[in-house]
């Protein structure tokens, strides 16, 4: 392969890589007027998006993990139940999954993303098919602002 179509190669190759989100994200269900989770991780590489909530012990109550694009997830080797939350472009709620356990598969072949929350989440934020999701920024404390 000749030099200049090699470093082409090479950059047509960096330029599809997404950079990776670092900073935590707030979801709201605008229908119901509630929180789902104030620090959300964003999954949208390979590696984040094949690791998912691997390793991990479990969520507590605000913490989720939105994986983008995605239709279809696995609890294998998980140690603890989620909600699953499956929704479109527009973000607006496809389908619902309460307390997946363990060793389960589960999909959505109309969704865009998944959320996976703590075990609990659907029932307490009341979320239902239908219902629009807002993505937004963590909000500062005064402290955090410089107040």
């Amino acid at each position: 392969m000749p030099l200049k179509q090699w470093i082409s190669k090479i950059r047509a190759g960096n330029a599809r890589r997404r950079p990776a989100a670092t900073v935590p994200s707030r979801v709201v269900n605008v229908t119901r007027q509630t929180v789902l989770a104030d620090r959300l991780e964003v999954a949208n590489q390979g590696a984040t998006r094949r690791k998912g909530l691997l390793g991990r012990s479990g969520l507590e109550a605000g913490e989720g993990l939105w994986i983008r694009p995605c239709e279809a997830v696995h609890t294998f080797f998980m140690n603890f139940p989620i909600d699953l939350v499956y929704l479109d472009r527009a973000h607006r709620i496809r389908k619902v999954r309460k307390s997946v356990p363990a060793w389960r598969l589960s999909a959505c072949l109309s969704a865009s993303s998944v959320l996976e929350l703590p075990s609990g989440c659907i029932d307490a934020t009341q979320s239902r098919c239908g219902d629009k999701l807002e993505f937004c920024s963590p909000r500062l404390t005064a402290t955090e602002q410089g107040d």
